[in-house]
């Protein structure tokens, strides 16, 4: 079983220890201590060690940060988990506040009390959020303190240990181009610029550049590792060889020298020693380790992760396994919604519909010799209203049936060695309300959008967005979370540059590929999403078009639930576009699927609107 259902944390015991941390503060001379969600490698997800943001609020979404005052303590959250932090902590303890409207600078600048000495761990800090709380603080009068040490982990008596997670080889046959051939394009992109080297710090981008992969954090397979390398073509990798088999250690040892993690600081302030330049990756690099570079004399060079973007646009290799993961991953989910179909309504709960999916996933890898190496996340299986918590996680505590007339919201995804899914359906548990299926009609109305868009080169994230919510915004509603977000090719679920979101400025290329999930969501009542993966194309000329265009291939393949959409309420191109991607759904699965009765289900529910 790859997901825990118990909770990571307990919110009762939040304010015995924000109570603690509090008794801390005049023995470390600081009036305050920031708690982000994010690990020592700024990482969305992160090992059981590092869930300190959890571990004191109770909080568990997956982007969120902790103000700890003297007198006060504020949760930030992004617009997703507004409605979850309000369940999860202790409201006489903590007040919710908007991460991305008013984030802690932010909010520092003008309400922290004057004089603040603001505490933090350097480590669990970029050096760009250094900047930005530097000059807040400095506003009030105050003083950034870094410490060095966590006080958390030392109130923290059952803290786990640190991961130690296998690494294996991601050949080239799923890699589509030897690690070799990487760390010799980022070299010469390091000369003539006066670099010395390169630090990587992000560690999927260690995982694309050396064709490892690892199992440090849930669900996201890059090991927790760094490595610098050198403007002449030197690579070293700093990593636990607790983690290295004798394959891994082969396969890594002809590519780069390999050092422990404890050694990354000293040789970091040898190279620069004399003023060296060394170039970081602003936000995705520890603040403590450009105080280390700047400290031994080094200049820090700051530029996007040279890896970040190549990454990102996937090869012909990587794509063709993503294609077929998706054919994979839509033959098991088939088999799952026909057994939910096949459910009595009330008759199981969120999290036995989630322990059935994972099932589905597993059998369908055996058969095929392609096994299920994880999910790409923890599912989101809500119920009602629990759908209307957009990243909701059921858990023990929360689980509830599955009842008649309502809607059911599953939001997953694997990863196997050849790609990474995610997909969402909602679906009707019985007969649901008129006024529900006409939201789910106007959210596939944007998703489809999306997926028939055609666009110019050098178009962004930002121009798309409005396609996916302009029939929402016609009956006076939106969403809270962006329409699309990049994916990688079996590493993380989330991954940039590229979106499909209001701020996103990053110039869409064809080969990367991204989600397409516009949703609705009427808190305490229920919530819409649909979500299929796509990736950029170079189209053929159009007849009479003055300039190339590019649009999206569709990567998911699984039924829409036709008895939730109102035909009456899309034009005659979405009906098309909803019945030609249903007969694709039926050609491509059909011949996955033995049981007879899971190919009659799938027959009905792919047949023309």
């Amino acid at each position: 079983m790859f997901q825990s259902f118990d909770n990571t944390s307990s919110p009762q015991f939040g304010p015995a220890r924000v109570q603690a941390l509090r008794e801390r503060f005049d023995a470390l001379g600081i009036d305050g201590f920031l708690v982000p969600r994010g690990d020592e490698f700024q990482g969305e997800y992160v090992p059981a060690c590092a869930e300190r943001l959890a571990w004191l609020t109770g909080f568990t979404g997956s982007a969120g940060m902790a103000l700890i005052l003297r007198s006060q303590a504020i949760v930030f959250v992004d617009g997703r988990y507004t409605t979850q932090v309000v369940q999860q902590v202790d409201a006489a303890t903590f007040t919710p506040g908007d991460l991305v409207g008013e984030p802690p600078h932010a909010w520092i600048a003008k309400q922290a009390p004057k004089g603040l000495r603001l505490g933090l761990d350097p480590w669990l800090h970029s050096p760009a959020e250094l900047k930005r709380l530097t000059v807040a603080v400095e506003e009030r009068g105050g003083t950034l303190v870094l410490l060095d040490g966590n006080p958390i982990d030392g109130l923290w008596s059952d803290r786990p240990a640190e991961p130690m997670g296998a690494i294996t080889v991601q050949q080239d046959s799923h890699a589509g181009r030897p690690a070799a051939e990487k760390i010799a394009q980022i070299a010469a992109g390091l000369e003539g610029k006066g670099l010395a080297a390169v630090l990587i710090a992000d560690p999927s981008s260690v995982a694309w550049i050396f064709n490892i992969r690892g199992s440090d954090v849930p669900h996201t397979p890059h090991p927790l590792a760094r490595a610098i390398l050198a403007a002449d073509g030197e690579a070293e990798l700093f990593v636990d060889p607790r983690k290295l088999g004798a394959d891994a250690k082969a396969h890594l040892s002809a590519l780069a020298s390999l050092s422990a993690p404890a050694d990354l600081l000293a040789r970091l302030s040898q190279i620069a020693a004399g003023g060296a330049k060394i170039q970081i990756d602003a936000d995705a690099t520890s603040a403590a380790l450009v105080v280390a570079i700047e400290g031994a004399g080094g200049v820090v060079v700051e530029a996007t992760d040279p890896a970040r973007l190549p990454r990102a646009v996937k090869n012909a290799v990587e794509l063709r396994g993503s294609a077929d993961a998706h054919v994979q991953d839509g033959a098991a989910m088939v088999a799952f919604l026909h057994w939910l179909d096949s459910q009595q309504p009330g008759s199981i709960t969120e999290i036995v519909a989630v322990k059935a999916l994972e099932g589905f996933r597993t059998g369908t890898g055996e058969s095929l010799q392609n096994p299920l190496k994880d999910i790409s996340f923890d599912t989101i299986s809500g119920a009602g209203e629990h759908g209307a918590v957009i990243h909701y996680r059921v858990t023990t505590d929360t689980d509830r049936p599955v009842r008649d007339g309502e809607l059911f919201l599953v939001d997953s995804g694997a990863q196997y060695v050849n790609g990474t899914t995610d997909i969402t359906r909602t679906v009707a548990v019985g007969s649901v309300p008129e006024e529900q299926k006409r939201f789910f009609t106007l959210v596939l109305k944007g998703m489809i959008a999306i997926s028939a868009a055609r666009f110019p080169k050098g178009t962004r994230g930002c121009d798309l967005d409005p396609l996916a919510r302009i029939a929402l915004w016609k009956a006076g509603a939106d969403y809270a979370h962006g329409t699309g977000h990049g994916v990688g090719s079996y590493l993380s679920v989330h991954e940039g540059p590229q979106r499909i979101a209001r701020l996103s400025t990053q110039e869409l290329l064809p080969g990367m590929i991204l989600s397409n999930e516009p949703g609705y969501y009427r808190p305490g009542s229920f919530g819409i999403r649909i979500e299929n993966l796509i990736y950029i194309t170079e189209l053929d000329a159009i007849d009479g078009g003055d300039m190339p265009m590019m649009g999206f291939e569709t990567l998911t393949w699984c039924p829409i639930d036709r008895r939730l959409i109102v035909k009456d309420l899309l034009t005659a191109d979405e009906l098309s576009w909803i019945d030609g991607y249903h007969r694709t759904v039926r050609e491509k699965l059909t011949p996955m699927i033995s049981e007879p009765e899971v190919r009659d289900w799938l027959d009905r529910a792919t047949a023309e609107l």
